[in-house]
């Protein structure tokens, strides 16, 4: 009886570790940016962007995104569908592409050049981690204290 007893409460703790390492990973937030900028890769190649990229993911629209522009989306999960709808030049036909790709576990927010993606370019040149750059330190935020307060001394 009291072996029985100790085998269900095991496999009881066996169950709920499985199922909170399985939500760990299922659950695990990503912000995704979206560069629709130029890239060149290592070896030369050059990554032309088209005029306006409009993504959307879930369904919903991430952003409609000129040369130059930066959108963002948030993704649960590991799994990361987005389409995109390409316009090369100004004028011209839209074109749609569906992408899947799976994302880093290691990465919070990823940057996707999509030139580079789209182009063929390989993950580590498309996929890099978003690392915000601190604000330089001005003249204007060093504090200057001073003591209005002060005493003469007794000579």
């Amino acid at each position: 009886m009291k072996s029985r007893k100790i085998i269900i409460r095991l496999l009881t703790i066996a169950v709920l570790v499985g199922i909170a390492a399985w939500m760990f990973v299922i659950g695990r937030g990503h912000t995704v940016y979206f560069d629709n900028k130029p890239y060149t890769s290592a070896d030369g190649t050059v990554y032309e962007s088209p005029y306006q990229i409009q993504v959307f993911v879930g369904g919903e629209s991430a952003g409609k995104l000129k040369k130059g522009d930066r959108g963002m989306a948030s993704c649960m999960g590991q799994d990361f569908y987005m389409e995109l709808h390409i316009t090369q030049e100004k004028g011209g036909k839209k074109t749609g592409s569906g992408i899947s790709l799976k994302l880093p576990y290691n990465m919070d927010g990823i940057i996707l050049n999509l030139p580079a993606l789209l182009g063929g370019a390989p993950e580590e040149e498309y996929m890099s981690e978003f690392i915000p750059a601190a604000p330089a330190a001005t003249e204007e935020d060093e504090t200057v204290i001073t003591d209005e307060f002060t005493m003469p001394l007794d000579e």
